[in-house]
């Protein structure tokens, strides 16, 4: 007898889905481009525009990502998506004895407007659209951004991009955050109200699933995590008094794709049709306000160091699943990333990933594609169905913010994580080229290596920075944003001024440190 088939988020799999499952789960009524967006959020999809093609890229100093950054855009990437190093994302400058060992590592070295102005070198900012993981200090680097913006005499309301600012799954799954939850809250709200003004095309929040499936979800619990922390940020805003139906347009999500393609393409469209019925809930009225954009990043987690070159088939599947989806974005992860960062060459052939199944697949040639489809649309109902009881469990609980306070994101995280590497362990879950298929190899794959004198580099710009400014400037604008953190008012203003006056991030993000204290 053929033993059960279950789907990572533990939905038993059927031998065969006949027409009786269409009348159980029956497909949406709906055309794509309509509410509530089961089919995607534009009527001709990728027909009309393909998706963005994103590179994640960012190492070094600010010099060598710019050339990255030069190479990618010459190959055809249509947005910038930057990785910020450890200290940059925690708010401390690269002289900063906490800083030592990770300057450049993990990301770019972002000290200051300095620091941004030749990130960008050669980049007209009103020509790309820029993604910024970010999320603690989300506030200082889009304030970098804009003060560019403003030098390079740009139209602010031609700007495009996203700070991913979610600092609620920071607390579940990832633990970059600096401020306690409440101060976190009040200053993403406060970029909310800014940017509707400022920056009005500008994407506030990319509230992200990706990290809690990385830290080991499956795909039910990372869209109800994700569309409930979503849902706690709209609640922070409404309570600010602000127009549900104006910044809702400009809330997108950030979601992973792994290696079972149905129940990914189900995630993605179950995801839509759940946020519009929890912002239909919150008031908003406008179609627009509703309809659940994202970006997508293939699964880290999932690669692996034994036989990296598995890996680009792993990529190709996980691409797959996003376009037939419905992503508005992508980011394809280099082969090697399981050994390193990318190399130029690992990044090249992700990107070609995403352009062959762009041009030569055909797969966004109509608008979602697997509709109607007797298993896609069960499945879809059924990962539906799961993650509207986890998020009923968390708003019995008060919602995210105190589900997150008493462990309950975390614990449910940890214990999927635990079970799937039993698994693996037990090999009940085959890991291609890991636990079955392996064979003996030496390591041939070249290997990216930041250079540990960038410490030394980012030292000696802070220096000369500090030097070259004027300091009764600095010491009036960083009290000005110590002002307005303590009264109550919107912090950007201060803070745009504050980079302006060469104020650094690690200045700032301790001025404000002094205020509101830090998580423990």
């Amino acid at each position: 007898m053929r033993k059960e088939v279950v789907t990572d988020s533990g939905i038993e799999i059927k031998p065969v889905y006949t027409h009786a499952d269409s009348e159980q789960f029956p497909p949406p009524s709906e055309l794509p481009g309509e509410t509530p967006f089961t089919r995607g959020i534009q009527p001709d999809m990728y027909r009309g525009k393909l998706w963005t093609m994103r590179q994640y890229a960012g190492f070094s100093t600010a010099e060598e990502s710019n050339k990255r950054y030069h190479y990618l855009l010459s190959q055809g990437v249509m947005g910038l998506s930057v990785a910020f190093d450890l200290p940059t994302q925690i708010g401390y400058d690269s002289d900063h004895p906490l800083a030592e060992g990770e300057v450049g590592k993990v990301g770019v070295a972002i000290d200051s407007l300095r620091d941004m102005e030749t990130l960008f070198s050669g980049i007209k900012l009103e020509d790309v659209s820029t993604s910024m993981t970010i999320n603690a200090t989300a506030f200082i680097l889009l304030a970098f951004y804009v003060a560019l913006a403003k030098k390079q005499g740009a139209d602010l309301g031609k700007i495009t991009g996203t700070i991913q600012n979610d600092i609620l799954k920071e607390y579940a799954a990832r633990g970059t955050y600096i401020y306690p939850p409440k101060p976190s809250m009040r200053i993403i709200t406060d970029i909310f109200d800014w940017c509707s003004k400022e920056v009005p095309k500008w994407n506030t929040i990319s509230i992200s699933g990706y990290h809690i499936r990385e830290a080991g979800s499956t795909a039910v619990q990372e869209i109800a995590f994700t569309l409930s922390n979503g849902k706690a940020y709209v609640k922070a805003a409404l309570e600010k008094g602000m127009d549900i139906d104006v910044f809702g347009k400009r809330l997108s999500f950030f979601f992973n794709a792994h290696n079972n393609l149905f129940e990914e393409v189900a995630k993605f469209r179950a995801a839509r049709r759940m946020w519009t019925a929890i912002m239909k809930e919150l008031g908003a009225t406008d179609p627009k306000a509703m309809m659940l954009r994202f970006h997508t990043q293939t699964g880290g987690s999932t690669l692996t160091a034994q036989q990296p070159h598995n890996n680009i088939a792993r990529v190709t599947v996980q691409t797959l699943a996003a376009v037939l989806g419905g992503t508005q974005s992508l980011h394809t992860n280099g082969y090697d990333e399981a050994l390193s960062l990318p190399t130029e060459e690992a990044a090249r052939t992700a990107l070609r990933t995403q352009q062959i199944v762009a041009f030569e697949s055909g797969a966004p040639d109509t608008a979602d594609p697997l509709a109607g489809s007797f298993y896609v649309e069960a499945l879809t109902a059924e990962v539906e169905n799961k993650a509207w009881e986890l998020i009923h469990k968390m708003d019995a609980m008060g919602g995210s913010v105190p589900a997150i306070e008493n462990g309950f994101m975390q614990e449910e995280i940890a214990r999927s994580a635990y079970a799937y590497q039993r698994q693996i362990e037990s090999g009940d879950k085959i890991i291609v080229g890991m636990n079955r298929f392996s064979v003996n190899e030496s390591q041939t794959i070249p290997i990216f290596k930041v250079d540990d004198s960038i410490r030394e580099t980012q030292v000696a710009k802070l220096a000369t920075l500090k030097s070259e400014r004027d300091q009764s400037s600095v010491i009036a604008a960083l009290q000005s944003v110590r002002q307005s953190a303590a009264d109550g008012t919107n912090i950007m203003p201060s803070v745009v001024n504050a980079v302006e006056q060469l104020c650094t991030l690690g200045e700032i993000a301790d001025t404000l440190r002094s205020v509101f204290g830090e998580h423990r």
